[in-house]
């Protein structure tokens, strides 16, 4: 996907989200151990990948996931974050999104630059259960970052943050079921709670997909399939748009001045992502051509 950066790939499960971790079903099935920890060469310097013409790939404005196979506060990838740290700070006209359980390790691993925080830097803490975003919410807050977020996901147990969310630090809330190996069952109850909390504080949320086992009015549905996931979690009706979240980019590391907003990567979306979950987190189409190949590859079968 030309939204996501994975400068290290494996990681060592950390919390009860990790128990069934998709990272390390995909590995197994590509006979590949997710235990095994590793710089991703080909791919390390991806956000500063050109095209034919001369112009960087990642657009100026668009939001790129880091370590989405792995954590970027890993520590067996100390060695390796220094240089990542490097690439992002030469793109400060791109928006870095990351994530990680481990907070408790970020103070100690920002680069000797970074003041009170870089202004592309969207830091986000995954908090699959009430236990895992009362230990990890605090943290956060008290982290330098001007950007901060919150992962439920895979969510595995009821989460009640309306009190962390009514101090107007979070930017933005996402949830989604977990998938593979062992699915454990996501309630509509738990998303409408954590709906309704977001909506109360005017924080956006996105329920982005049901997960494999979705319970519903004491009724479970089993959607392997992660498209009608996202479908499902669409038709919910539980997504919320709230206070705008704006980034102050700049054009590269030397400039204070800001990129114009007719400078920036504009979004725009096929017919069939208007009842996608994620859409309201989501780059948009990359036209990368994907979804007409595999439509090609159906009509052929």
């Amino acid at each position: 996907m030309h939204d996501i950066w994975n400068p290290w790939h494996g990681c060592i499960k950390k919390s009860e989200g990790c128990q069934n971790c998709y990272m390390y079903f995909l590995d197994k099935q590509r006979n590949q151990d997710g235990r095994l920890i590793y710089k991703v060469k080909n791919n390390f310097d991806y956000p500063l990948h050109k095209d034919k013409n001369g112009r960087y790939k990642i657009r100026s404005g668009e939001q790129i996931r880091v370590c989405m196979t792995s954590d970027f506060f890993l520590e067996e990838a100390d060695e390796w974050r220094p240089d990542a740290w490097k690439i992002m700070h030469q793109r400060p006209d791109v928006v870095f999104f990351l994530l990680t359980k481990r907070p408790e390790r970020v103070l100690s691993q920002l680069p000797p630059d970074w003041g009170d925080g870089w202004e592309n830097i969207f830091f986000n803490v995954t908090c699959e259960n009430q236990i895992r975003a009362d230990e990890r919410i605090p943290i956060l807050f008290s982290l330098p970052f001007k950007h901060k977020g919150i992962m439920v996901a895979p969510f595995v147990g009821e989460v009640k943050i309306k009190p962390y969310l009514e101090q107007g630090i979070i930017e933005q809330v996402v949830a989604g079921g977990e998938n593979y190996d062992g699915s454990r069952p996501l309630y509509y109850e738990w998303v409408k709670q954590l709906y309704d909390d977001c909506v109360a504080t005017n924080t956006t949320f996105c329920f982005m997909e049901t997960g494999t086992n979705f319970i519903k009015d004491s009724k479970r549905y089993h959607l392997p399939d992660k498209s009608l996931q996202s479908q499902q979690a669409y038709k919910s009706g539980l997504q919320f748009l709230g206070r705008p979240q704006t980034f102050k980019l700049s054009p590269n590391p030397q400039h204070s001045l800001f990129v114009e907003d007719s400078e920036l990567y504009q979004k725009h979306f096929r017919e069939r992502c208007h009842t996608c979950g994620s859409r309201i987190i989501c780059n948009g189409c990359s036209d990368c051509g994907a979804c007409n190949k595999k439509a090609s590859r159906k009509q052929e079968a």
